[in-house]
């Protein structure tokens, strides 16, 4: 039976990769987003490309911040909008939250109105900061952000345990960590260094190269996002979980770089800058709970992921070479 879904977000990296697996299966996607201005639309609009020639997709353009949602006949909720990025929350602490904890609130209360049970949020591995011991594991207390953007994504995280508790959804909140591949957004590491490597151009690193994040394919990450949306359907009363959607591995800023440059064929020209306020030094998912509630296991590796990454890459904005 096909179900039908509101997704937030659906215009944006995640979000249109989620919105296309649902699709294919059968599904029928509402998807919302504002087409916020922190990266050109034309890159939104290419996001969506395969979507709206696709039967069972309907976008609409709402701030789910502002504007109330259309719940009626909805199975779900897949709120995946958010301002994203560490460092320029530094600059707009303000509105991060405004669009990650006031729209949080204005969605789930939504939700909740509309008889909506079943909740996705996405979360960020930035709540565990620099306090958390690796690997990061769910259970870990996550009080003590080093940004204003992991500041509202735990923020968000403790509304949704909220509403659960006082209105009976079941809500899994997904603790990404460092999601790339096609459709990357533009402002994002791999992706800026991708462009100035395959242009000739020096990048910036920031430390000496020694700061280690775990990195998500994108393919990985819709896969764990859709094993969630099954999880708020199993029998169960009100819960909040919390599940962490990694990679399965760290990986060197220094060794990405080297990847990134073998994968374009070419030797990187790299500027060292100091380390940045914001920025933690690792990042590592623990995957126990995300395997055995989830059953979720991360299938492409850093090296395979960038060779697929820069392939795109090429064919969006033309080999350099």
């Amino acid at each position: 039976m096909s179900r039908r879904w509101l997704v937030t977000g659906a215009a944006g990296f995640i979000g249109s990769h989620v919105c296309e697996r649902l699709v294919s299966q059968g599904d029928e996607v509402v998807g919302v987003d504002d087409f916020d201005a922190f990266y050109p639309r034309a890159v939104k609009e290419r996001n969506l490309a395969a979507l709206s020639r696709a039967r069972g997709f309907r976008l609409l353009e709402l701030d789910c911040a502002a504007q109330d949602l259309p719940f009626a006949g909805v199975d779900g909720l897949l709120h995946l909008a958010a301002k994203a990025g560490v460092r320029p929350s530094l600059e707009d602490p303000a509105g991060y939250t405004t669009a990650n904890v006031g729209a949080t609130a204005r969605v789930l209360d939504g939700a909740r109105r509309g008889g909506v049970k079943r909740v996705v949020l996405a979360s960020s591995s930035s709540v565990y900061g620099n306090d958390t011991p690796a690997p990061f594991a769910e259970g870990a207390p996550a009080v003590a952000p080093i940004s204003p953007y992991a500041a509202t994504k735990r923020a968000a995280e403790l509304m949704a345990e909220a509403f659960a508790h006082l209105y009976g959804l079941r809500i899994a909140c997904l603790r990404f960590f460092t999601v790339y591949g096609p459709r990357q957004r533009p402002d994002l590491a791999i992706h800026r260094f991708t462009a100035a490597i395959a242009a000739r151009r020096p990048i910036r690193m920031f430390g000496d190269g020694s700061t280690e994040r775990d990195y998500t394919f994108i393919s990985d990450a819709v896969d764990g996002t859709v094993a969630a949306l099954d999880w708020t359907g199993r029998k169960g009363g009100a819960e909040c979980r919390a599940f962490n959607i990694g990679g399965g591995g760290r990986v060197r800023l220094d060794r990405l770089i080297a990847l990134i440059g073998a994968a374009l064929g070419v030797a990187p020209q790299v500027d060292v800058a100091p380390m940045q306020a914001g920025d933690v030094e690792r990042t590592a998912a623990d995957l126990s709970r995300s395997a055995a509630e989830l059953g979720y296991h991360p299938r492409v590796g850093i090296e395979d992921g960038i060779r697929q990454f820069v392939t795109w890459y090429e064919g969006a904005y033309g080999s350099q070479s």
